[in-house]
């Protein structure tokens, strides 16, 4: 986890997506990148339109990537004073997918806010920008930011592939957390040929790497897992939940399963979700 990408969604604030993804960088000693990303207002011209119209957009474009370019040394500078030793700020004119989709070929972690105030800021939109990426994630809800804490960390555990993911990326934040707990739910097989294969030894796997945890059972029907999840987490005061995140694609779409749905639409802590 040494090289953090964070989606700015503005150029000219803080979002608490940012403070999270600085901080973070700054208490774990790993790099950033800010980025911001503004569509291409060429695709929204009509296809007969005069030259004073073409030329009006693209004016208009090359003044929005000279403001996003100037707040550049901003955040650079506001990094480093927060202890973030490297750091980058990154402008592009693109479909935002794509665009971190193809930053995110270099990075090991992707922060990005759930606030439907911003562009790509509801849950749908999370989900899409989370499988573009194909990073592990850190979901950071709208609200003030003044400090990273990593005092209490939940995993929710049931054997799957991508909790499985989402345990082996959270490795770096939870050798910091004072106290770590662990869901364990009903176990969950993806349908394959193999009759059986062989299954994680939590126990042993974080003992290897120096983490001791507690195990509380989690047991909840499809329908009430997320609301169960958070509110576990609420009872725990836990300062982040780590959890696989579901889903398949549908023609363009992806849809995400219901506990995963449920997480991005309510969660008032940040999650770590790995697909």
């Amino acid at each position: 986890m040494q090289n953090i990408l964070i989606n700015t969604c503005q150029c000219r604030s803080r979002t608490s997506s940012v403070e999270f993804g600085v901080r973070l960088a700054a208490r774990i000693g790993a790099a950033v990148t800010g980025t911001y990303v503004y569509p291409s207002l060429l695709q929204a011209i009509p296809r007969f339109s005069t030259p004073d119209l073409v030329s009006t957009v693209l004016a208009n474009a090359e003044a929005i990537a000279a403001e996003a370019r100037q707040s550049g040394d901003g955040f650079v500078s506001w990094a480093h004073s927060i202890g973030v030793t490297n750091a980058a700020w990154h402008v592009a004119e693109d479909y935002l997918p794509e665009a971190m989709a193809d930053i995110a070929l270099w990075h090991d972690l992707f922060v990005l806010g759930h606030d439907p105030e911003y562009p790509w800021g509801s849950a749908s939109d999370i989900a899409s920008l989370i499988f573009a990426t194909a990073l592990p994630a850190i979901m950071v809800p709208a609200g003030p930011v003044e400090t990273v804490q990593l005092d209490t960390l939940v995993f929710a555990w049931n054997g799957s592939a991508e909790a499985t993911r989402a345990l082996r990326a959270a490795l770096p934040l939870l050798k910091q957390a004072r106290r770590v707990v662990v869901l364990e739910g009903e176990q969950r097989r993806a349908a394959r040929e193999v009759a059986w294969k062989p299954p994680l030894d939590l126990d042993a796997y974080l003992s290897r790497h120096g983490i001791a945890f507690e195990s509380r059972a989690f047991s909840a029907d499809s329908d009430e897992a997320g609301v169960r999840l958070l509110a576990e987490c609420a009872a725990l005061s836990a300062d982040l939940l780590i959890m696989g995140m579901y889903g398949r694609g549908r023609f363009s779409e992806w849809i995400v399963g219901g506990a995963t749905r449920h997480v991005l639409q309510h969660a008032t802590l940040p999650v770590l979700l790995c697909h």
